[in-house]
């Protein structure tokens, strides 16, 4: 395990993910739009989805952070995850969530994600936080915006996927000092 912190909003709990979160997980994990529209493959079975969980609790993992389960409160449930990751420690981290379509349009990704830049910036002392999606993902691209995010361009062919097709990103960042002021008016 990753020794995360453990967080709660109004609504979620942020913390480790669990090898018993994997019926959760899989739940939404399966699905042929839900992956895809963050760059992975979707699972294919249960077992699938228990490797991942285990890759994501094993240290290092391509400059990660911390990818937390999104568990609501109300009825315990895993509906998602919400990550930072990082190419160069402690400068900037890109970050990144996944809800199940079920609890879509709730205000999850952003409420989960406000927290995650809140430990990003104030705990972890990161200078940038960039977010990014494909350009067709506009759910993404509204949860970024509703955080404080700055569109800065699409990048042209930058992503490869899983499927070995290239894509272009729509990306967004925030700076530290971009985050105080945002935090200072709450």
């Amino acid at each position: 395990m990753n020794n995360l912190p453990l967080f709660e909003t109004q609504n979620l709990i942020l913390r480790e993910i669990r090898e018993r979160d994997c019926h959760d997980m899989f739940e939404y994990a399966q699905l042929s739009y839900v992956g895809p529209n963050a760059g992975w493959e979707p699972h294919r079975t249960l077992s699938h989805t228990k490797e991942v969980i285990r890759m994501f609790n094993n240290k290092p993992r391509y400059g990660q952070l911390g990818v937390f389960a999104i568990i609501l409160k109300s009825n315990l449930k895993m509906i998602g995850t919400v990550e930072l990751h990082t190419y160069t420690p402690h400068f900037k981290a890109e970050l990144g969530y996944t809800i199940n379509p079920e609890y879509w349009g709730n205000g999850y990704a952003t409420e989960a994600s406000r927290k995650i830049l809140e430990w990003g910036f104030t705990e972890l002392g990161l200078k940038r936080i960039e977010c990014s999606s494909f350009p067709d993902n506009l759910r993404s691209q509204k949860v970024c915006e509703k955080l404080g995010f700055k569109f800065e361009c699409i990048r042209k062919k930058g992503y490869y996927s899983y499927d070995g097709i290239i894509y272009d990103l729509v990306c967004y960042s925030m700076t530290d000092d971009e985050f105080y002021k945002l935090w200072e008016k709450q």
